[in-house]
């Protein structure tokens, strides 16, 4: 069931391939798929009881959206951002998360859902489970979206969180990447829940700088030691 402020469509609105294509795109923005990885068409139909003419018509949908790459006689891999790719995600980061939160309605119920995903990341933290701190992240940020009450921004986000999370997992230390953002997720959440949007907005807009200028120095250090290549 869809849950209040999903950015999803009802699942008995979506065909088959619809909705395998959704499922596909939301273990990719859980970290479950990795920047580079083949995958199988003849596993995943098995995998997800599909036919492979339905999982080539997700593959496609998935390629358009830049989560996938397919290779002549290679195959189809999960995508590796490119560092371009990298600051254009950034770059729409900032313009939609900053003014969903300049702009929130005071009482809005994203508020809660906010502070749910920073609970999260709090326990996982605690475990020492980074990829789950991550997961939770990508959930608090686009629950700040969710705060502009725009069906199209909230489908447009989830698919840069997909990209974006992807760019993590290219990055392979996930307590380096997300360790320093708890606590300013807190504080922005701390804004928002006294009402003081436009400050909590500004606070976001310097945590994305850094956020960015971050990954990307991690991105160039993985660059110059071999570590990333192109498929």
């Amino acid at each position: 069931m869809t849950q209040p402020g999903d950015p999803r469509p009802a699942a008995s609105a979506l065909s088959l391939g619809e909705r395998v294509a959704e499922q596909l795109r939301r273990q990719i923005t859980q970290g479950e798929f990795a920047p580079g990885q083949r995958l199988s068409e003849q596993a995943l139909s098995d995998d997800l009881a599909i036919s492979r003419n339905t999982l080539r018509e997700v593959f496609r949908v998935l390629t358009k959206d830049g989560l996938l790459k397919h290779v002549p006689n290679r195959g189809v891999f999960v995508a590796v951002p490119s560092i371009a790719s990298i600051i254009d995600i950034y770059r729409v980061r900032r313009l939609i998360e900053c003014q969903a939160l300049a702009q929130a309605y005071p009482r809005h119920p994203a508020k809660k859902r906010m502070r749910d995903a920073f609970e999260e990341a709090m326990r996982c933290r605690a475990g020492d489970d980074w990829p789950g701190v991550g997961t939770a992240n990508m959930a608090f940020h686009m629950a700040v979206v969710e705060l502009a009450d725009s069906e199209r921004l909230n489908l447009l986000f989830a698919q840069v969180l997909a990209e974006l999370r992807l760019a993590f997992g290219m990055l392979q230390d996930a307590e380096f990447l997300h360790a320093p953002f708890v606590d300013r997720n807190l504080a922005i959440l701390e804004l928002a829940e006294a009402g003081n949007f436009e400050k909590a907005a500004a606070m976001l807009s310097d945590y994305l700088i850094h956020s960015e200028r971050l990954v990307l120095a991690v991105y160039a250090r993985r660059l110059a030691d071999g570590s990333i290549g192109d498929l």
